[in-house]
């Protein structure tokens, strides 16, 4: 037997190479690894570097029900070589088995960033034999033994954080004991077999139409946290489940049995896994939100947008909902200069008359809605010191678009038993097909030289399914396929316009995936159009993605309050602010409360792109009466507060890093406030008091010297 133990960014990597010559993971963690802790039956079973489920091989071994435990061949891979070397990212790791009957070679890579607790991992799988073998399951991360630290019982200590996602009600995190997901009683010393897994999975081309790509174990007796996300913008999966009196995770992208996906691999053909991150820190929910916000700007297309942060007028929500034409647009420009917007986006509807939505795909002006072209008003935005934008839905083609007929096939589109595919009146586009993509660049290219445009909402509103049975070997492999297919187009995007700032939005917040988000530079939360609901959104979103790629809606009603306005500016102002709304309707007063709530953010961005987030309250549930979100970064935190409806007019906010430290409390926006607040040195806590329901403020606390 061999023990190889690795200390690396603060992360304890135990792997062992046992009698059997098998490779085994044995421990991933941020506290030391304790032998003893080793509590199953037969010592190291179960812990499997990879699991790895290949078609027509038996399963042997006590399982039962869906878990991926004792997959064939993964059950008998044996080690064959170790690579532990350093790249211009950090320390990388390669661990190489081999299952001899079938000539499957599977490579396990953990890839290290100097620094960060947190590692990237995915599977590369060759067949080296001489038989065509089918892949059915093949894990990106697989991790036993992630109740092992600690004395208390496993359903006593373990805490599982799950981020709900949906339709205008993106980003709900909630907590569960092993007992509310149905894992509860399966202690080690009353071991008993189990077919119940906690499974997390999306199936379609929306990755986060149910739940944001990630997850976090919390062990609340030895203050560690295990979190993990899947870098993947289709079907995925994630498992918890006990295999011989531990509990392990896994972590996949699209399987046969959740996502119908299998790949056929012929001899001396590879097949890469989807790339997931896993880290582990001593500390909770705030510290590894810390450590994953630090990792997801190490991972991202380099870029001027997350620099710079500029201010993007959309006129969409509350205000034109898709309907522009010129006559419309030319005061929502002169309003969104004069309150200092930078872009200004000119939303969907601009390529069609009347109802557009069934004829999208050949993305050329309307002339009714523009009678002097679209040209003229972006070289007006131009003229007023903007940067002119439009939406697009380029993965898609209206069932009335002329295209359809004059220049596309079925090869174009996704098919499925001998149809093609197609959701709201439009088809989804196959981008694996080289037509398919020149035409994507021809519309980006004409659009870019013809407008000047330097800004693209890249929407998609559709959810074509399992996938397409067209040249794959199965409605997943197709998916995935595409879905690769349409990374490597947008690659080639910015690789020509590098400049170019292309926001994504999937109805919302959709697709909030790091596959997506580590080529985007900016990401639509959600299409929420109320704005005391937004703040919950708001609040959440810099656990899902770093807080200057996180685009939140300001919207200022046409009527309202002085209070309504900060609210709206409060929930994107430590973000980044997409802003909309007539502008040119609303009283002067509450205009240059928005003009003030711009100005404010560009004095700060440049600390909101260096800092990392926390939570005095927790993540926000849209019933909270109160809701914060802070940045922190040296010496200074931001906090913005709300209170909605609820008889509490105080609100206590733990800064527990500043406890004991001298510090300088200041509201610095709206700057009328006359709200009570202070900062408690003793405690560690700014204390508010709001009189009023529907109320924000934002605040900045800066550590000072004696």
């Amino acid at each position: 037997m061999k023990r190889i133990n690795i200390y690396e960014n603060g992360i304890y990597f135990v792997f062992e190479i046992n009698d059997d010559n098998e490779a085994r993971l044995l421990h991933f963690s941020a506290l030391p690894f304790d032998e003893k802790t080793l509590t199953s039956r037969t010592g190291t079973t179960g812990f499997k570097l990879v699991e790895l489920q290949v078609s027509g091989i038996d399963r042997a071994g006590e399982r039962h029900g869906n878990k991926y435990i004792v997959t064939a061949p993964g059950y008998r891979m044996k080690f064959k070589d170790f690579s532990d070397k350093n790249n211009n990212i950090g320390r990388k790791l390669e661990i190489t088995t081999f299952d001899e009957e079938t000539g499957l070679e599977a490579i396990s890579h953990f890839q290290f960033y100097t620094g960060i607790s947190v590692v990237r991992c995915w599977t590369t799988v060759t067949n080296k034999g001489s038989q065509v073998q089918t892949l059915e399951y093949v894990s990106s991360f697989a991790l036993t033994g992630i109740e092992k630290e600690g004395i208390l019982s496993q359903d006593d200590k373990l805490k599982i954080s799950v981020c709900h996602n949906s339709w205008q009600r993106e980003l709900q995190w909630q907590s569960y004991t092993l007992e509310q997901v149905g894992l509860g009683m399966a202690q080690p010393l009353d071991y008993q077999h189990s077919s119940k897994v906690m499974g997390v999975t999306n199936v379609g081309n929306w990755s986060a139409k149910e739940y944001i790509p990630m997850g976090v174990l919390e062990n609340t007796e030895v203050g560690s946290t295990l979190f993990w996300q899947i870098e993947h913008n289709g079907s995925w999966h994630w498992e918890i489940s006990d295999e011989e009196g531990h509990l392990y995770l896994q972590l996949s992208g699209p399987s046969e049995i959740e996502s119908h996906w299998s790949k056929n691999l012929a001899p001396g053909e590879s097949f890469e896994s989807v790339k997931c991150a896993v880290g582990s820190v001593c500390g909770g929910f705030d510290t590894a939100m810390g450590e994953l916000t630090r990792y997801r700007r190490k991972i991202r297309r380099k870029n001027r947008d997350n620099q710079r942060l500029a201010v993007i007028f959309n006129d969409y929500m509350n205000c034109l909902w898709g309907d522009p034409t010129a006559e419309k647009e030319f005061p929502l420009v002169d309003a969104a200069a004069e309150a200092g917007c930078e872009y200004f986006c000119i939303d969907a509807g601009w390529y069609a008359d009347g109802f557009w939505w069934d004829w999208v795909g050949e993305w050329k002006e309307s002339r009714k809605r523009f009678p002097n072209g679209v040209k003229e008003v972006a070289d007006y935005i131009r003229k007023k010191g903007m940067i002119p934008g439009v939406w697009l839905e380029i993965e898609v083609m209206g069932i009335k678009c002329p295209m359809v007929e004059e220049k596309c096939d079925d090869s174009w589109f996704f098919t499925r038993h001998g149809k093609r595919v197609f959701d709201r009146s439009r088809y989804q586009l196959d981008f694996r097909n080289p037509k398919v993509r020149a035409h994507a660049d021809e519309v980006i290219d004409r659009i870019v030289s013809e407008y000047g445009v330097g800004y693209i909402k890249m929407d998609y509103n559709i959810e074509p399914g399992i996938g397409t049975e067209q040249n794959c070997d199965s409605f997943g492999d197709g998916l995935l396929g595409h879905e690769r297919a349409y990374l490597e187009w947008i690659d080639g995007v910015f690789a020509r316009h590098p400049d170019l700032i292309i926001e994504n939005c999937s109805s919302g917040g959709l697709r909030m995936d790091y596959a997506m988000l580590s080529r985007y530079s900016i990401q639509s939360t959600s299409d929420q159009d109320d704005y005391r609901k937004y703040c919950t959104i708001a609040a959440n979103s810099p656990a899902a993605l770093c807080p200057e790629q996180s685009a939140i809606w300001s919207y200022p009603m046409i009527s309202g309050d002085k209070e309504e306005v900060v609210f709206n500016m409060v929930n994107a102002m430590l973000l980044r602010i997409h802003q909309s709304g007539h502008l040119g309707y609303i009283e002067e007063e509450r205009k240059a409360l928005v003009k003030e709530a711009i100005s404010v953010y560009k004095t700060i961005r440049g600390d909101i792109k260096e800092a990392v987030p926390f939570w005095s309250l927790g993540t926000s549930k849209f019933s909270d009466e109160w809701t914060s979100l802070g940045l922190r970064l040296d010496g200074r935190a931001y906090l913005a507060v709300w209170r909605r409806e609820g008889n509490d007019k105080t609100c206590i906010l733990p800064v527990e890093f500043f406890k004991g430290r001298n510090v300088k409390s200041e509201c610095i926006y709206p700057s009328f406030n006359e709200y009570q607040f202070a900062f408690s040195k003793e405690k560690g806590t700014l204390n508010v008091k709001f009189d009023k329901p529907y109320t924000a403020r934002l605040f900045r606390l800066t550590e000072i010297g004696e």
